[in-house]
């Protein structure tokens, strides 16, 4: 799935503008994301606000991190180390925003069934990404931090997004059962415990905003698992901190003979 430098140079922000086109005909269509949303609740829905609130920052850090794709110099050794990484990511990260593009317009026609389908696509890319093809983070490198950033922010904010849309799609209007609450606090803890500070930190982030979009004692179940989510994170990360800041923060493999042209 690798491209070369240039086409990433290209691609990355391409899909990035794309999506973000497709953010704003969401908001100021009519009805708009939150028409949507309203008119169909399940027991996995967010508190909305709680979604806009995770975007605008992650937004910026992709920013952050498309300028520097586009700033290191291929024809420079240490850069161009740094590009690899970063150039790995580009069709995940691209796949990801035209899926969430995609998905816009299927959600904006209350088209639920539909729009799962590119939720899923870009949920399990971002997972597949950051568990079998993110190299450890290089603390020292500025590239190496931004994608880890971006990388497990994309999935983790794409584990609400699958939970939400699968809930509205399939069981609109339906409480959480037995084995959804069960299901739920041993994925979320299962997944916390083996997750660094980033990725888990979305986890916790997704439990608070579906308990904030919840109502009772499902309301409170959620409250009680983004707690031991929390828990769970920073017990696991303080004994066993996961970035040391040595090393190049990549490991060699067959993306290593990148072409630049």
């Amino acid at each position: 799935m690798g491209v070369s430098i240039s086409t990433a140079k290209w691609l990355a922000p391409a899909a990035f503008a794309i999506d973000f086109a497709a953010q704003q005909y969401g908001m100021f269509s009519s009805p708009n994301m939150l028409d949507v949303h309203n008119q169909n609740l399940s027991y996995f829905s967010p508190q909305p606000y709680f979604i806009a609130g995770f975007f605008f920052p992650q937004q910026l850090f992709q920013l952050a991190w498309l300028y520097r794709l586009y700033k290191l110099d291929p024809k420079t050794p240490h850069e161009l180390s740094e590009l690899k990484q970063m150039v790995d990511f580009v069709p995940f990260y691209a796949v990801g925003n035209l899926c969430i593009a995609t998905w816009m317009i299927f959600w904006n026609s209350s088209q639920l069934k539909a729009a799962h389908v590119f939720v899923t696509i870009n949920s399990l890319s971002q997972l597949y990404y950051i568990t079998s093809r993110l190299g450890p983070m290089n603390t020292k490198s500025t590239s190496s931090v931004l994608t880890h950033i971006v990388s497990k922010t994309f999935a983790g904010i794409g584990i609400l997004d699958l939970l939400h849309n699968g809930s509205v799609a399939f069981a609109v209007n339906q409480p959480a059962t037995m084995a959804v609450r069960v299901l739920t606090g041993v994925g979320f803890g299962v997944a916390s415990a083996c997750s660094d500070w980033i990725f888990g930190g979305c986890l916790v982030y997704d439990l608070v905003a579906l308990a904030c979009g919840q109502s009772g004692s499902w309301r409170n179940l959620l409250g009680a698992y983004a707690v031991g989510s929390a828990a769970i994170v920073a017990g696991k990360n303080w004994a066993r901190p996961p970035y040391n800041g040595e090393g190049s923060g990549y490991h060699r493999t067959a993306t290593d003979d990148l072409d630049i042209a």
